[in-house]
């Protein structure tokens, strides 16, 4: 009888430490949802606007797509008898500013404000993805949790202001989704509030060559002894008259504008003319010139802003400080993208520093992507998050990250690492990763997680590589992209293709990120770097997956040149044509009768190796700067000869041009040379000239027994003066050079 009590009272008790526990766990919690009800309504402030209505909207569909209950949305003069609210709005009445968002319980209500309506959407997103464990990895694809009860902490109190106002990632991504720019909190375009046609390089604009330069010479840079079309006289009163006649048509044409750019074209051909070189002298920069004539521009226009470029010849900051409504746009071009700025490019660093001291109006232009080849591998991750730390604590408030826009190597990852530390730059970088790589790639997210942290440690073992953004795989051969690292780096994509067989749509997700390095290995193979990786018949069926899968993605550019992914695979059928046919060359010593500069290490074996060049000059090309390349290939014996062909490269905002012409000349004793004939170039240079390409120049003559052949390729040895490196000496690049 006794131990029937006692057993009744052990379970007595033990009932009630249950309820207590309960009890105690629904005191530290909110519930918003539980067995397939609320009790809950999500409350608009009565002074709210449209904008917190779609915000409330947001709220209401996440929570609906958790747990399946649609929770009423009313308006605060409308509030039911219900007894716990979700407040969207500052019903607190915070001192909250512009960007600052805040979420609180109090009373077991819930509420989430923010100092504006696009703060307050922020708001709402950051507490999906903070407190309910939302994400959004890219435009339709998200990892909502599927739950039967929603609780809340009860003691919640979290402000955030972020420190970078204005977040641009330069990404179609974001651009032609605003919804998940939304999410991740960035702007719909690259140049928000701007004046449509007044972005960037806008000198042109306002002084077009083609209406003032045959006219008014005067108006433009004098270089030497005469006035180019390269940039403007920025002391000719004249000129500062038309740009702020025209700054004031653009404003009227587009009143909702804010901002209009007043900044060079794109080149370093500044007025070396006695008035703007006095001034330059004078403030110790050739900024100087350019402050002093902005600040003109921006005293008209008090209520808008003018920005101009901190860029390559102006980037050195002035003694003159801007005003007030002038945004100084610096930009990070010229930096070595292996380390932090702080590290590798001090100079950059020095003059952040500088322009902070001078004004607080900053703008950073960052970039984030190799823009000769999108889709080659650019292991910069470790320098994302400290440069953004470091332009936020010296007066930055706008970065604009120019990621490439059109997809480059793990676009999607890039995109949204990018987002996450603008919006909070002390984040955890590999947390960020890891969470994106498992949640985008599923099963395969580890081998692709895995590619990431070798390839980034690898480039650590060598500190001198300069990581370019103009650069090219070619260079990495010897480094991050040797050959035993390259299979390395396939065996990682091919396990990450065996994890997701069954996922079709996560398996294409992993046949794009692979990408990158099925691009590396198509380039080391167009350099024979091993005995695995060479041209072959093989390489042809590598090369039509490659084109395959981005086609599919519709992936269409490789470069910021317009050079285009279908370009790119004919030429690189090309390639695997000339390198299997017959070449009596191959091999064979060249000597050099001009001097090449820099480029493929200035061996004149370039033309003969075997490693054929690709759409940028680091890859392989013999280049020769303001003068005529002329060669001679010694065949060591007469043979018969019927064929020569030579290939030359195009990179025309580069001054990479085709040469004129390019003639050919035999001999048999190395001393008397007769013409085999002239190959003129197909696509003389002009304006329209196709910016990337590839040309061979190739001659057929009557069979002859020779032993030397000569080439002669015609520099054009300087811009014309409609291009932006006018006077400039002019390159002609050449590889291999063919001959049966």
């Amino acid at each position: 009888m006794f131990s029937l009590f006692s057993e009744y009272i052990a379970k007595a008790f033990k009932c009630l430490l249950i309820l207590l526990f309960v009890s105690s766990c629904e005191d530290k919690n909110i519930t918003l949802v539980n067995k397939g009800a609320s009790d809950y309504e999500i409350v608009i402030l009565d002074s709210s606007t449209k904008y917190s209505s779609q915000s409330a909207e947001i709220l209401q569909n996440y929570l609906q797509k958790i747990s399946g209950i649609k929770i009423d949305i009313i308006e605060e003069s409308s509030q039911s008898t219900k007894t716990h609210k979700v407040y969207i709005g500052n019903v607190l009445n915070e001192n909250l500013q512009d960007q600052e968002i805040s979420i609180k319980t109090e009373n077991k209500n819930l509420i989430i404000a923010g100092g504006s309506d696009e703060a307050l959407r922020n708001a709402i997103y950051e507490f999906l993805e903070r407190y309910l464990n939302c994400k959004w990895y890219a435009p339709n694809v998200e990892d909502i949790p599927s739950l039967k009860a929603i609780t809340l902490p009860l003691n919640i109190n979290y402000n955030y202001n972020p420190e970078i106002k204005t977040r641009t990632v330069h990404s179609r991504l974001f651009y032609e989704n605003h919804d998940f720019a939304d999410k991740r909190k960035v702007t719909y375009e690259a140049f928000p509030f701007y004046v449509p046609n007044g972005k960037v390089h806008t000198f042109h604009r306002f002084l077009p060559e083609e209406k003032f330069y045959k006219s008014n010479p005067e108006y433009f840079a004098l270089r030497g002894n005469k006035r180019l079309p390269t940039q403007l006289c920025l002391t000719n009163k004249k000129v500062l008259e038309i740009v702020k006649d025209s700054v004031k048509a653009m404003f009227q044409r587009y009143p909702e504008s804010s901002v209009i750019s007043v900044s060079s074209n794109d080149n370093t051909q500044y007025c070396e003319c006695g008035n703007c070189k006095e001034i330059d002298k004078e403030e110790g920069s050739h900024a100087g010139t350019m402050i002093r004539f902005v600040n003109e521009v921006a005293k008209s226009f008090p209520d808008k802003t003018i920005s101009t470029l901190a860029y390559q010849y102006t980037r050195k900051p002035c003694k003159t400080k801007p005003l007030k409504n002038v945004l100084i746009t610096l930009c990070s071009i010229e930096c070595d993208r292996s380390a932090p700025i702080t590290e590798k490019c001090t100079d950059f660093a020095d003059d952040i520093k500088g322009w902070s001291a001078l004004t607080e109006n900053i703008r950073i232009w960052d970039y984030t992507t190799q823009f000769t080849n999108f889709l080659a591998p650019f292991p910069n991750f470790n320098t994302l998050q400290p440069n953004i730390q470091f332009f936020r604590d010296y007066n930055t408030k706008w970065v604009f990250e120019q990621h490439s826009n059109n997809p480059s190597e793990l676009f999607e990852l890039r995109s949204y690492l990018m987002a996450k530390l603008l919006w909070n730059p002390d984040a955890n970088v590999d947390d960020i990763i890891t969470d994106f790589t498992n949640g985008y790639y599923h099963e395969a997210g580890s081998y692709i997680k895995s590619y990431v942290d070798l390839i980034h440690k690898e480039l650590k073992k060598h500190p001198d590589f300069f990581l370019f953004l103009y650069g090219d795989p070619s260079q990495a051969f010897d480094a991050y992209l040797s050959p035993d690292l390259l299979k390395q780096y396939v065996t990682f994509f091919d396990e990450a293709e065996k994890a997701v067989a069954d996922k079709p749509e996560i398996l294409k997700r992993v046949k794009v990120a692979r990408l990158s390095t099925d691009y590396a290995v198509l380039e080391a193979c167009r350099k024979s770097i091993s005995e695995d990786f060479k041209l072959s018949e093989d390489t042809k069926s590598l090369i039509e997956n490659f084109t395959s899968v981005s086609s599919e993605a519709n992936i269409v550019l490789m470069n910021e040149m317009g050079y285009t992914v279908k370009d790119y695979g004919s030429a690189y059928v090309k390639s695997i044509q000339v390198a299997l046919q017959p070449n009596i060359a191959s091999g064979k010593k060249v000597t050099l009768l001009t001097k090449p500069k820099k480029y493929a290490n200035e061996n004149p074996q370039a033309l003969t190796d075997g490693a054929l060049g690709g759409s940028n000059f680091y890859s392989n090309w013999l280049g020769f700067e303001g003068n005529h390349l002329e060669a001679v290939i010694d065949l060591e014996e007469e043979q018969e000869i019927s064929t020569v062909s030579t290939a030359f490269l195009q990179v025309t905002n580069h001054i990479v041009f085709f040469p004129k012409e390019v003639t050919y000349y035999g001999s048999i004793d190395g001393n008397r040379y007769s013409k085999l004939g002239v190959v003129l170039n197909e696509t003389p240079l002009n304006k329209k000239s196709k910016v990337n390409d590839i040309q061979y120049f190739n001659l057929e003559t009557k069979p002859s027994r020779l032993r030397y052949i000569k080439i002669k390729a015609e520099n054009h040895k300087k811009a014309p003066y409609w291009h932006h490196g006018a006077g400039l000496p002019s390159w002609v690049f050449a590889d291999e050079v063919i001959i049966n």
